[in-house]
């Protein structure tokens, strides 16, 4: 019989197996361009074949869009250089390391792991890492090209290994996408649709964006204990100790000088903050939608990257200029230069992986996928709780081939929301929500398909530079297992509860 001590190595055999086979792979970049390649193939193969689905909604016939043709090559011959550099990881990623690249370049970055290493129980560092994963989904895509590299930081000053930290801040990042303290941006996003697809059946039915509201609130402390357990028990110990020459932070204790410095620092930052809710939390706040006076679809949010920007560009300066880091001009350009030259790998990296993404789109073998997906499960004819593990299933499978949340949102609503309000009994938009939520976080750990995964990538590359897909595969697979288990009883226990999901978001319609 084997014991929990030999299951436990036989999943790390798994793990490692899944990395070596990885990262045997050729580069990150060859892997985008040698898919991109592919989908062009399989485009041409589809086209062929005539594979064809029927959209949910306009009931247009959906074709596979041949690469291999005239108009395929035009598409190619005239758009590469502009899937380059529409690819919108890219651009809040050189927006913000102008900001980032003071902020670390004077020293604040380093003096502000040392102050939390310093003033924090190292038990409480791995679920704080989590947890601001999770709170910085509010501010769109800034966990990923902030916080991911931070944690990382942090494990390593602590002489823990940082690709640990680099895995606990990804797993609150993501999960910040089903599970968050307060209301983002794609809430509404989501709601707007599920509305639309539920009127289908019921013309007058409203979805507020609150609607998942209270189950994300509760997910949030789940994903903060799944995240910190996998990192303690599994993924750190699996690592075991970091042996790389990239140097630590020394942690001594802060001079009186530092001290002065990150003080005025914070007052930046508070000024900052200030400045940024002046403009959207009066009702006349320039930042406002200038149409309804809302705030989630505002201009606010529309450039949420400068604001972060300013959130480390200014404090940085504070400190550099008090610290004497920063002398003139000339130091704050040096430190932003510094910052860009290390983001060449990056950059080639995400030209090979913007070609494939948008060419699997153009295609259409996205779509096509997802709507026949969602079609195949519709006809196993499941109902109730099982349906709605099997839509959790379909939602993180799919998320391997299509990155757009509210891509796949809108293609999958109108087909599942009114499916499950038609069943005995009627299930209400919010639970169908929720359950795609959950399905499309705990796959974008270990999807290539993912914005932001060459991002990561080449963060783990600063450690090891033996570090590849395999790597990140490998390294997030236990927390995409974990929450994808733990998740979706505690889903099913909510159910069962009768509990709703959010402000008007019974679990059944009346």
């Amino acid at each position: 019989m084997s014991t929990p001590k030999s299951k436990k190595k036989l999943f790390n055999r798994v793990l490692d197996w899944v990395e070596v086979i990885g990262n045997r792979l050729p580069h990150p970049a060859t892997i985008f361009g040698m898919l991109a390649l592919l989908v062009v193939i399989l485009s041409w193969v589809g086209h062929l074949l005539g594979i064809t689905a029927i959209h949910p909604v306009s009931e247009e016939v959906i074709n596979t869009k041949n690469l291999i043709s005239a108009e395929g090559f035009r598409y190619m011959y005239t758009n590469i250089m502009s899937n380059f550099l529409m690819f919108p990881p890219l651009g809040y990623v050189l927006v913000v390391m102008v900001g980032i690249g003071v902020a670390e370049g004077s020293g604040l970055f380093a003096l502000m792991i040392r102050a939390l290493v310093l003033n924090s129980p190292p038990k409480l560092i791995t679920a704080a890492v989590v947890t601001a994963g999770i709170i910085s989904s509010l501010a769109s895509e800034v966990g990923y090209v902030v916080l991911i590299p931070l944690g990382a930081m942090i494990f390593h000053a602590l002489g823990r290994h940082p690709m640990a930290g680099l895995a606990a801040a990804f797993v609150g990042v993501s999960g910040g996408f089903a599970a968050n303290f307060a209301i983002g941006a794609i809430d509404p996003m989501l709601a707007g649709i599920s509305e639309e697809a539920a009127q289908i059946i019921d013309p007058d039915i409203s979805v507020n964006p609150m609607v998942n509201y209270y189950f994300m609130f509760a997910s949030s402390f789940l994903v903060m204990i799944v995240g910190t357990w996998v990192t303690n028990t599994i993924v750190e110990p699996r690592l075991g100790k970091y042996d790389g020459d990239v140097e630590r932070l020394p942690i001594e204790r802060l001079t009186r000088s530092e001290l002065r410095g990150l003080r005025w620092a914070g007052v930046g930052l508070v000024t900052t903050l200030a400045l940024l809710a002046l403009t959207v939390i009066p009702s006349n706040g320039i930042f406002r939608n200038p149409e309804d006076g809302g705030v989630l679809n505002s201009p606010f949010f529309d450039g949420i990257i400068i604001g972060i920007l300013a959130i480390f560009l200014i404090p940085g300066l504070i400190f550099g200029i008090i610290a004497g880091t920063i002398r003139n001009d000339k130091d704050v350009m040096k430190m932003i230069s510094k910052a860009m030259s290390g983001m060449g790998a990056y950059i080639v990296l995400v030209f090979f992986a913007a070609q494939f993404i948008y060419f699997f789109n153009h295609s259409n073998l996205g779509i096509i996928f997802a709507i026949k997906g969602a079609n195949g499960l519709q006809e196993m004819g499941l109902t109730g709780i099982p349906l709605i593990l099997g839509f959790v299933l379909l939602s993180a499978t799919i998320n391997m081939f299509m990155g757009s949340a509210s891509a796949k949102w809108a293609i999958m609503a109108p087909i599942f929301i009114p499916m499950l309000m038609l069943i005995e009994p009627a299930y209400h938009p919010g639970i169908t929500q929720a359950a795609f939520r959950i399905g499309d976080s705990v796959t974008n750990l270990i999807t290539p398909m993912m914005s932001y995964f060459a991002l990561i990538v080449t963060y783990a590359q600063k450690y090891d530079e033996k570090y590849g897909i395999g790597t990140i595969i490998s390294t997030m697979l236990p927390y995409s297992v974990a929450l994808a288990i733990v998740w979706t009883l505690f889903l099913m226990g909510w159910m069962m509860t009768g509990f709703p999901l959010g402000p008007d978001g019974p679990i059944h319609l009346p």
